[in-house]
């Protein structure tokens, strides 16, 4: 009870904190000279009012515009207010410039720093709308990474009738990098609106990549005629084509190892969690350890990563889930993901060693190759006091030393319990009724394997589990020991745990373990008594 008081508090109070804050985010770290960026300060704390002060901005920057959104959303049974200001800024310099901190009220927010590559010169004359198209880098290598980046320019409004030929590039592969932005930029004293959209090229062979010319058409606004109430609107059909760009794309390198994958990346990281840590917590043989490796690689999609090496190590047992697979956009392009999670059973006690994992990839900013790794783990693996105890214990003989007994004496003593015996089942028949139910301790054999039959028929893992342990501890072998002896459940056990020890077990069917219960021999099992099968004891006892 009081860890769950601990818990509630615990979330009630980062909640509190959450909401007295002053959240300041803005749409991009990396500009150019003369663009223009969002900067958005969010809050939850309905107790302050108010503008934010933006006086501290107009040093390094120019407040183009500022605007107020309120919101209200449903979290559970609570209503949750906020308010967001989003602000358009103009840096007034290049190289790293900071956006200080800025208070609304009592609450305060963090300093955000940009990056503005300074503006290069150009003599070229563009027209009211203008397309550029440039590439982050001269030549990659196959398979690596190329970000193109597109942006159109206007000084003129534009209907939302505009279109952009699709970007189609024969032996490669185009994912583009989320959706368009917009910003502002002033070119000669003159402010243009910017629509800019990113791609990731992946050439499929070396040699020279040409991304061919796209072509813009939008209607521009006209503004010198005046129009009527729902008149026709006025406007000017404009196409502009940008420029063909070629890409040199050179071969995998000579020294990169020809048994690895090729990773061309300029980062690449390898991280692993557990659960529970066996570093922290004692583990025996049954428990489930799941273990999580990420890979991450910049530059790459989560397609181009391979899969781990599998953990394979005698005494320990590996159910993997399926690989999730994710990419992220940011400000360099793609960001692969891929994780893998597996349960790992252990089966012997004692040290299993697992060994390291390596990833080889080339980094593609220093032109070397590297390869990242996971250390070597030893799992210290106890025995489980409650698989021991299905075993039965090994009794020592007990050497008993008695006198002999003469044969008359044998013969006495045989023939009175005899006498005494056939007595009492006599007198115990008369004095009962005719039909005697025998006297039940527990379930029954036919009655657990009835359960079992009617778990595995519903595909359900847990019950299966638990009518598969009910029904075993009345037979004369352990499971453990049948399973050994009998393939076939050998098999439907492996399958069982998977879905026990998995994200899979929904699909898991029972119809192989029941099976596998039918390939034991009769004379293997526990028979039902004779009134399980519904026949009934003599009327009269002999």
């Amino acid at each position: 009870m009081s860890r769950l008081c601990v818990l509630v508090l615990g979330l009630f109070l980062s909640v509190q904190v959450q909401a007295a804050a002053l959240l300041a985010s803005v749409d991009r770290t990396r500009l150019n000279a003369g663009e223009t960026l969002e900067l958005t300060l969010q809050t939850q704390d309905v107790t302050q009012f108010g503008k934010p002060d933006l006086s501290p901005l107009q040093t390094h920057f120019e407040v183009r515009d500022t605007r107020q959104v309120n919101s209200l959303n449903s979290l559970g049974e609570q209503n949750v207010a906020g308010t967001r200001w989003i602000i358009t800024l103009l840096p007034r310099q290049s190289g790293t410039v900071e956006i200080p901190a800025l208070q609304v009220g009592e609450l305060r927010s963090e300093p955000i720093s940009l990056q503005v590559l300074a503006e290069q010169a150009s003599n070229e004359n563009h027209g009211p709308v203008f397309i550029d198209a440039s590439l982050d880098q001269p030549e990659v290598y196959v398979q690596a990474q190329a970000v193109l980046t597109l942006s159109i320019y206007h000084s003129v409004p534009l209907y939302d009738d505009s279109s952009l030929s699709p970007l189609q590039i024969s032996n490669a592969k185009v994912e583009p990098l989320g959706e368009s932005r917009t910003f502002e930029k002033d070119i000669d004293g003159v402010r243009h609106g910017v629509i800019e959209m990113r791609y990731a090229i992946y050439p499929q062979q070396s040699g020279d990549l040409t991304v061919p010319a796209l072509v813009f058409s939008a209607t521009a606004a006209q503004n010198d005629v005046e129009q009527e109430l729902n008149a026709p609107r006025a406007g000017k059909q404009v196409q502009v084509t940008s420029t063909p760009l070629v890409l040199t794309v050179n071969p995998i390198p000579a020294d990169y190892p020809a048994s690895a994958p090729w990773l061309p990346t300029s980062n690449l990281s390898l991280e692993e969690r557990w659960s529970p840590d066996p570093a922290q917590q004692q583990i025996q043989i049954g428990d489930s350890l799941t273990r999580t490796v990420t890979v991450q690689a910049e530059g790459l999609s989560s397609a181009q990563l391979p899969p781990l090496p599998a953990t394979e190590v005698t005494g320990l047992r590996r159910y993997p889930d399926q690989p999730q697979l994710r990419n992220q956009v940011n400000d360099r392009g793609l960001l692969g993901i891929r994780e893998e999670r597996e349960a790992l059973v252990p089966t012997h006690s004692g040290t299993l060693e697992l060994p390291a994992q390596e990833v080889y990839w080339w980094n593609t900013r220093e032109d070397h190759l590297e390869h990242s790794s996971l250390p070597a783990r030893s799992l210290q693996i106890q025995d489980n006091p409650a698989l021991s105890a299905d075993k039965p214990a090994n009794i020592d003989p007990v050497t008993v030393t008695t006198r002999p007994l003469w044969p008359w004496q044998l013969s006495t003593a045989l023939l009175a319990l005899t006498t005494l015996l056939g007595f009492a089942l006599w007198w115990r028949a008369r004095s009962q009724p005719a039909v005697l139910r025998a006297a039940q301790t527990g379930p029954s054999p036919r009655t657990l394997l009835d359960d079992l039959k009617r778990a595995c028929q519903a595909n359900d893992p847990q019950a299966t589990r638990q009518a598969l342990d009910a029904w075993a501890r009345q037979q004369p072998e352990t499971l453990a020991e049948m399973a050994a002896r009998f393939v076939p459940l050998s098999d439907a056990l492996d399958g069982l745990n998977g879905a026990l020890y998995s994200e899979s077990g929904q699909y898991w069917q029972g119809d192989e373990l029941w099976r596998a219960i039918g390939t034991i021999p009769a004379a293997e099992q526990v028979q039902p008594t004779a009134s399980e099968n519904g026949s009934l004891p003599p009327l009269y006892p002999k």
